[in-house]
């Protein structure tokens, strides 16, 4: 065990009686849905943001499907305003990482998509208003 481990009292209760206790308890670990993750994951993609456009890449229409397995694995399937988009290289990476920080999900996978092309009609209303296009 570590310095830090031994000053945190890791693993003291556990010397106490023995190494067998570890064992013996039942861990609660809280089990979610696959749609209870849909809500949360939509409020981390709220957070992703282009940075030519101030607005959020979800409002924006960038995400075109969000399946969640049964095990928590999310798979993404989003564009870009454009193919020639400077972030289009980090924009995927940027999703991804914003969706694995969600508690209960597992492996994110996010693929780029060019079929069908975005347009802004894929907007949601708040996103046009708050560009000026409403």
């Amino acid at each position: 065990m570590n310095r830090l481990a031994r000053f945190a009292g890791f693993g003291k209760h556990d010397e106490e009686q023995g190494d067998t206790a570890v064992l013996d308890r039942d861990v609660a670990v809280e089990h979610m849905e696959a749609e209870e993750l849909r809500e949360p994951i939509v409020a981390a993609l709220r957070n992703v943001h282009d940075p030519e456009i101030p607005v959020n890449i979800y409002d924006l229409g960038l995400i075109y499907t969000i399946g969640i397995a049964p095990n928590g694995d999310v798979d993404i399937d989003m564009t870009l305003t454009a193919p020639a988009c400077p972030v289009a290289g980090m924009m995927p990476i940027m999703v991804r990482d914003a969706v694995a920080r969600v508690d209960g999900v597992g492996e994110v996978r996010v693929e780029l998509v060019w079929d069908p092309p975005w347009g802004q009609e894929n907007m949601s209303d708040e996103a046009r208003l708050q560009l000026g296009l409403m």
